[in-house]
């Protein structure tokens, strides 16, 4: 039997060649950015999110934790810190899967099925429960504000100063703003 780091090297070079565009945040494997579309036939479809991922040591004993970057309504995905509920991939998490099924399966089962009543957003849970067009109606809005393809290449802080400077860039588009002084 393959230790985990041999087994944590296979599984991240295996979605890396899959087609989904992963993104390191240090030197170690164990923790890296991958960019997730919404489902087809879903409210979340045309959504892109980029999904922190970090493996603990023990993988693949033990279930990745995962969490959405950009914004996303979800009855069980917390909105601000973008936690997913763990009970999610941890209640049917075994060594057999790898990290490709994290995105072929258990998120596109997360947002196909919200479970409304083991909530970590108990706003989108209630209105899911009441009205389930409004619901889907906010998903949507959510998609077209937070998960443009854009806003899945960087973290929500860092667009809004992108967006700052470019405003900036275009109002002052003189080539003589952007001249700075000369390093010796």
């Amino acid at each position: 039997m393959s230790s985990p780091s041999k087994r944590r090297e296979m599984d991240l070079m295996k979605l890396m060649m899959s087609d989904y565009k992963v993104e390191m945040i240090n030197d170690g494997m164990q923790e890296f950015y991958v960019h997730f579309n919404g489902p087809t036939d879903s409210p979340y479809h045309g959504g892109v999110w980029k999904i922190r991922v970090e493996l603990p040591d023990a993988y693949p004993y033990k279930s990745p934790s995962i969490g959405f970057i950009n914004k996303i309504y979800h009855p069980n995905v917390d909105e601000m810190s973008g936690s997913v509920c763990l009970d999610v991939i941890n209640q049917t998490w075994s060594p057999m899967f790898d990290l490709v099924n994290v995105f072929e399966v258990f998120l596109p089962q997360l947002l196909l099925y919200p479970n409304p009543s083991d909530p970590l957003n108990g706003e989108a849970a209630a209105l899911m429960m009441r009205d389930r067009t409004a619901y889907e109606q906010r998903v949507k809005e959510y998609c077209e504000k937070y998960a443009k393809p854009e806003d899945a290449g960087a973290a929500p802080e860092e667009k809004s100063s992108d967006d700052e400077m470019s405003e900036d860039e275009e109002d002052d588009s003189s080539d003589e703003a952007m001249v700075g002084p000369v390093d010796p």
